[in-house]
């Protein structure tokens, strides 16, 4: 059998293996005893682990996630052997590049279908992300624009997100000129990701979803607490 294929097959499995460690469980559950997947939206993700757990848990669940998709694209590049063109590459155009995407599609799933959650997980933007700069450093910084353009006026962190998942493929093609089979796996992590958050477009539309918030050390919302007090009393009773 082909050593590339061996080693390519390998890479596979390891990114997966690596990408579906649920550091936001681990996270929450030693530092703050809780389980997101019973808290909030019960997803592992920073998002939820902010809001149920703290800023420190979910400080280290992005760090980690970010830490374990670049971990997984470095190790990729080294034991494949590809090479990346310097500076921007507007024109990436070696064939040994497919094999990254389909790493780098690798880091995703199995981040939002860990193996060790029974194929439940995240929503693969973090990690989507830290695997994005070790794919190509110039699509995360064009996914992270994405994300903030979104995200900070509108305190959505769903809306950045979905944004960024949907102009990944776009980028790929219209910026970066990639291989259609470079392509074919960003557009399969594009969809993923986007379906990942199907519940977030549902309460979108419905006007129910949540800003971006974090639980305070006195168990309070970060969110709760710049809201004036007579107008909390009144909320808490059903009011306004």
């Amino acid at each position: 059998m082909d050593t590339f294929l061996v080693v390519f097959a390998a890479c596979m499995a390891g990114s997966i293996a690596l990408c579906g460690v649920p550091f936001g469980l681990i996270f929450a559950r030693n530092l703050n005893g809780v389980d997101v997947r019973e808290e909030g939206s019960g997803n592992i993700g920073m998002t939820n682990v902010a809001r149920t757990a703290g800023a420190s848990a979910a400080a280290l669940t992005f760090a980690c996630d970010v830490g374990k998709g670049l971990f997984s694209m470095l190790l990729a590049r080294t034991f494949l052997g590809v090479t990346m063109p310097d500076g921007y590459a507007f024109a990436i155009t070696d064939q040994g590049f497919a094999a990254l995407t389909v790493i780098y599609a690798c880091c995703v799933l199995g981040h939002v279908y860990s193996p060790y959650l029974g194929f439940h997980g995240g929503k693969g933007i973090s990690v989507g992300f830290g695997a994005a700069l070790g794919l190509h450093w110039p699509i995360a910084v064009c996914l992270l624009v994405a994300f903030l353009l979104l995200a900070l006026p509108t305190r959505y962190i769903s809306v950045g997100s979905i944004c960024a998942a949907a102009t990944l493929p776009i980028q790929a093609v219209a910026l970066w000129h990639l291989t259609p089979w470079s392509v074919m796996p960003l557009i399969i992590v594009s969809l993923v990701v986007i379906h990942a958050h199907r519940s977030n477009i549902i309460k979108l539309i419905r006007g129910e979803e949540s800003h971006f918030s974090v639980k305070r050390s006195d168990g309070s919302d970060s969110r709760r607490s710049r809201i004036p007090p007579t107008k909390r009393r009144g909320s808490e009773r059903g009011e306004g």
